[in-house]
């Protein structure tokens, strides 16, 4: 039987290492590379075509919700599953409309994984619960402004009307300063503004926090 090829993507060597001894133990399953952003992601995608990437979406430089729709976009037939620390709304959304086939939390059981690898190499998807929590609430949200934010990014919102640049958001959260960005984007999108100045007027406008 012909392994299925994968490639991991993870910023944190740590995670990698830990994965890649996972993989050894399944006897039907292979790992051809590895990548640390998302630009080697697609880098490596394209060189070594694997069946399956287990994506991180964090990642410094190039996400892996981008490096997901260029991958998918590039070389349909790589199944790609989204294994991340996040099951945010929008994340959950984000990696789904990019082309994921699964969601997974990072904390899922081997046996999980293993299961999750060989439905995404037969077309099936897997989502984890808070995944598809997450997919549940944005369909049962109204539309009102602030209504789409999750409570971290009302959270960041709060610390914006309060006038804290995003460093000290960062520390105050105890989050990166990568991950501040990344919610201060959504939160833009998601109230239809384009400056801090208009989020913040909106948030106290609409008593948003």
């Amino acid at each position: 039987m012909t392994p299925i090829r994968i490639l991991l993507v993870d910023d944190h060597a740590v995670v990698r290492s830990g994965l890649s001894k996972f993989l050894l133990v399944n006897k039907d399953m292979q790992l051809v590379a590895e990548a640390s952003d998302g630009a080697e992601a697609i880098q490596m995608a394209g060189l070594h075509k694997p069946d399956v990437v287990l994506m991180d979406l964090m990642m410094p430089g190039l996400d892996g919700i981008t490096a997901t729709r260029e991958i998918h976009q590039k070389y349909p037939p790589i199944k790609i599953i989204a294994l991340t620390s996040f099951s945010e709304q929008n994340m959950v959304q984000g990696a789904l409309q990019a082309g994921a086939i699964g969601y997974l939390q990072k904390n899922v059981t081997a046996s999980e994984l293993a299961n999750a690898i060989r439905s995404a190499h037969a077309g099936r998807m897997t989502l984890s619960p808070e995944a598809t929590q997450a997919l549940a609430q944005s369909v049962t949200q109204s539309h009102l402004p602030g209504n789409e934010l999750t409570e971290r990014e009302r959270d960041v919102l709060r610390c914006m009307v309060e006038g804290l640049n995003n460093n000290e958001i960062a520390e105050k959260l105890v989050v990166s300063l990568g991950t501040v960005k990344f919610h201060i984007s959504n939160i833009f999108q998601k109230l239809g503004v384009d400056s801090r100045v208009e989020a913040v007027k909106m948030a106290i406008e609409q008593k948003m926090v």
